[in-house]
């Protein structure tokens, strides 16, 4: 098996290979860069950060390659598989913002991809090329629970973590629409999207410890208050100049116009993104939500706001509940047929003829 790259681009050598060993990064490269986090933790501000210093592919979308083409399209070793997921993802928002024609990477797909690692790699590497540049990253959130895929088809690849305040998470969740608790838990919106951060986040950070040095945590809340003195750490981690003048001065998507779900807040001069949870959560609130996951929160290092962390019959029933659900839901989209049902309207379908 090919050895992985390193931030510079030497080899080292490997400890491990698995059955089937992937295909290896293109010599000439330099090693991908994941961006990943629980949902609404500041993903895309640190991703446009990151095409912003330059040096990196700039694709203004997130990829959904191991959490959505996978499922829905099955195994990309069947040339059946990858003409039907061609055909789709050829009329879809993740291939227009690329600015690829079909003809400069079709045969080249369908040559040589076998995997979703596969298939990322080739996309972006193509896209890389024809901007002229010689690095690539990614950005989809939900990746970050398939740190196994990213590590065994694209050794050497980085993951970056970056962890946000959950009790600001959870705020963001709800305005978004984003939490479904079940019918009897409906006012349970907020400690339902507080779960499923801590479940995340937990498993992140558990996958994220296999990678050794090619993984690293940022906190959302230190690169809102210190951007460049934590972009000029990640900088020496990843082995590009993450120049933060350079950064701002190109600013980039969310850069110089925060994605936030608070869309009132964003264009005012106080926008405070950090700790927004202090002034939208009521004491009440708070404390039901710290009963919840309060425990996780202070395991990461924030503050909580007193007794409100304390366990409760209500606090044991939920996390009874949706923790295991949690899971359960990602066997069976990831590890079952029932992947194949799994939602493509985040790929943003242009033309009518594509198969449903």
């Amino acid at each position: 098996m090919p050895a992985p790259y390193n931030s510079r681009g030497s080899v080292e050598s490997l400890t491990s290979s698995p059955v089937e060993p992937p295909r290896p990064l293109a010599r000439n490269s330099k090693a991908p860069v994941f961006v990943l986090g629980c949902p609404r933790s500041g993903t895309t501000v640190l991703y446009h950060m990151l095409l912003s210093a330059g040096g990196f592919a700039v694709y203004r979308a997130e990829s959904n390659v191991f959490n959505i083409l996978v499922p829905r399209f099955g195994d990309l070793r069947h040339e059946k598989n990858r003409r039907h997921l061609l055909n789709v993802w050829f009329c879809s928002k993740l291939f227009h913002v690329s600015g690829l024609d079909a003809s400069e990477v079709e045969h080249r797909l369908m040559a040589e991809c076998r995997s979703g690692g596969d298939f990322l790699r080739i996309t972006m590497e193509e896209t890389a090329r024809k901007q002229g540049v010689d690095r690539w990253a990614d950005c989809t959130p939900d990746h970050l629970l398939n740190i196994p895929e990213i590590h065994e088809q694209l050794p050497g690849a980085y993951v970056i973590h970056i962890i946000r305040d959950g009790r600001d998470v959870a705020l963001s969740y709800v305005q978004q629409r984003w939490a479904h608790p079940l019918p009897w838990d409906r006012h349970e919106h907020l400690a339902v999207a507080g779960m499923y951060w801590e479940w995340v986040v937990r498993k992140g950070r558990e996958y994220g410890r296999t990678l050794g040095p090619n993984y690293c945590e940022v906190r959302f809340e230190d690169l809102v208050a210190n951007p460049r003195e934590v972009l000029g750490r990640l900088g020496e981690i990843i082995g590009h100049d993450l120049d933060y003048d350079k950064i701002q001065q190109a600013g980039i998507g969310s850069v110089s116009e925060p994605n936030s779900s608070f869309l009132g807040e964003s264009g005012q001069q106080s926008f405070q993104p950090a700790g927004r949870w202090k002034r939208k959560m009521s004491s009440e609130e708070v404390a039901r939500f710290e009963a919840v996951v309060g425990d996780f929160l202070q395991e990461l290092g924030y503050e909580v706001c007193g007794e409100g962390n304390k366990k409760n019959l209500r606090a044991f029933r939920l996390r009874s509940t949706y923790m295991p659900m949690f899971s359960i839901k990602q066997w069976l989209r990831s590890k079952t047929p029932l992947g194949r049902f799994v939602d493509i309207r985040r790929m943003e379908i242009a033309d009518s003829r594509n198969p449903k």
